[in-house]
């Protein structure tokens, strides 16, 4: 087990950052803009859907720092694009992207990171140089589920170490992530997906 998952261990209870009601405490920001329940809608036992547009990201209102966070999705339909955001910081954003690090949930490509927006972290990325996005791969082999099935990430940040683990695998760290705190979120790149126990849990 990874460093910072073994310090996950035995902290505070997790807390789901859904309701399962409505979507208060969490804030839409999509070009063009859009209400929250035109884009997401909760169905029964609690499970988030995602119409996948317009492009934007739906993010947490609150800000967190030293956490472990453990979130299942999978595809409504055909498989595509989007992405686990941490944290969501004020600055110039890349087109509709803010400030932030994203895990990658794109078929083929579940567990690479990508600093958006001038976010950074210490270690080289794998992408080509002056390359658009820059990406820091993953380092084991594909270990998500095919379509329809459940997929979930296990993500801690803890300190500026950020370390991801897709389906129990280890697949990604970086180290002097940052800024090293910020806002949570969800991506919207285009395909519908659901969501369900996004769940964080507060490290000391």
């Amino acid at each position: 087990m990874c460093t910072a998952l073994m310090l996950a261990a035995g902290q505070a209870a997790a807390v789901d950052l859904f309701n399962g009601r409505d979507f208060s405490g969490w804030q839409l920001e999509t070009t063009p803009a859009a209400p929250v329940e035109s884009v997401f809608s909760i169905l029964p036992g609690g499970v988030v859907a995602s119409a996948g547009q317009p492009s934007g990201f739906l993010a947490t209102t609150a800000s967190y720092r030293n956490y472990r966070l453990h979130v299942e999705w999978r595809w409504s339909a055909k498989p595509g694009n989007g992405g686990v955001l941490l944290h969501i910081s004020p600055g110039p954003m890349d087109r509709v992207w803010p400030v932030s690090l994203q895990v990658q949930t794109k078929k083929g490509n579940v567990g690479d990171l990508l600093p958006m927006a001038g976010y950074t972290f210490a270690e080289p990325p794998t992408s080509a140089p002056g390359a658009s996005p820059v990406i820091k791969a993953r380092t084991a082999a594909d270990s998500e589920l095919p379509a329809g099935e459940w997929n979930s990430a296990d993500i801690v940040s803890l300190d500026g170490v950020v370390e991801v683990s897709i389906n129990g695998v280890a697949q990604n760290k970086v180290t002097r992530a940052a800024p090293l705190s910020g806002r949570i979120g969800f991506q919207l790149e285009g395909a519908p997906y659901e969501l369900r126990r996004v769940e964080l849990t507060p490290l000391e």
